[in-house]
């Protein structure tokens, strides 16, 4: 089993736990801001199941039907997740807003907190581990699970740190239902960022400005005098990126010549981008010229 099924595992796994945490301190305390943090960890736990799905499929080979691979199924896995992460912010603004017009006193405070920094811990653990394999692997499907695994970090810690001024306050109880709302309002953030990062592979974004200019210096590095490039095109389907452009060569240079110079230049792209895909088109500098000056 490779590091990033692994990592959608362990996701799926802390996920389950951390549900049980949450929903156990919810009924523990009867507080709605614990309640809304439960319901991101069910969302945690479908985004861990859909990331491993993903992931099934995009390590398949390629075939007749998907010649380029299988890759782009991560990008289903990112805006199924974000579509999600939506939905739970829904929930959780309703839940919030019913409580702020029907208060209900809150108890256990203390236990509630203590479970509660439990799970917290839990998913930092994980997700910290997430982006080291997301980052060292290429995975949008795992930084995705991990980031949603982050968020959920940092909305724990603010419902707790609300819990405990509740405890110091007892007469702030209205904090409850409005921390509730602000965590919906602040998780929508992570869905729509998600949602746009699965529409760009979708709908196949260039490759980042960094990586494009390495490529283009390590196009101009590899080309003997004479020669020249143009209409690069880039794109990414999950780890997977392609680089396409035109090479210009002296009309006399041979097709061996021609074909020695193309690996050359594929392979000094392949060792700077990973799982680098290059597609070159030669052509006769001679006539390239008379297409430029007539165009």
């Amino acid at each position: 089993m490779n590091a990033t099924k692994k990592m959608a595992l362990l996701s799926i796994a802390t996920s389950i736990a951390t549900l049980a945490l949450k929903f156990g301190a919810y009924f523990l305390t009867g507080s709605v801001s614990l309640l809304s943090d439960a319901l991101e960890a069910l969302v945690n736990l479908a985004a861990g199941l859909v990331a491993l799905t993903a992931l099934t499929i995009a390590e398949q080979p390629a075939d007749d039907r998907h010649s380029y691979g299988h890759d782009k199924a991560e990008y289903f896995s990112s805006g199924v997740e974000g579509t999600l992460i939506l939905f739970a912010a829904g929930s959780i603004i309703y839940t919030g807003w019913s409580r702020f017009m029907h208060p209900a006193p809150l108890e256990n405070l203390g236990w509630g907190i203590a479970v509660g920094l439990l799970a917290a811990a839990a998913n930092y653990t994980t997700a910290r581990l997430m982006l080291g394999v997301a980052a060292k692997h290429d995975s949008v499907t795992i930084e995705a699970d991990a980031k949603h695994l982050l968020t959920d970090v940092w909305t724990s810690a603010g419902v707790l740190s609300g819990l405990l001024v509740i405890v110091v306050l007892p007469g702030w109880q209205i904090l409850d239902p409005l921390i509730a709302i602000a965590v919906g309002l602040h998780i929508i953030f992570t869905g729509v960022d998600l949602l746009r990062r699965s529409i760009d592979g979708l709908m196949d974004v260039a490759l980042s400005p960094r990586e494009i200019k390495r490529t283009e210096e390590l196009i101009l590095a590899g080309l003997p005098a004479g020669a020249s490039f143009h209409a690069l095109r880039t794109r990414k389907a999950g780890a997977r990126r392609f680089v396409e452009f035109h090479l210009t060569v002296p009309g006399e240079t041979s097709v061996s010549e021609s074909h020695a110079l193309c690996d050359r230049i594929e392979a000094s792209i392949a060792s700077h981008l990973a799982k680098a895909s290059v597609t070159i088109h030669v052509e006769p500098q001679e006539e390239h010229e008379i297409e430029a000056r007539s165009s």
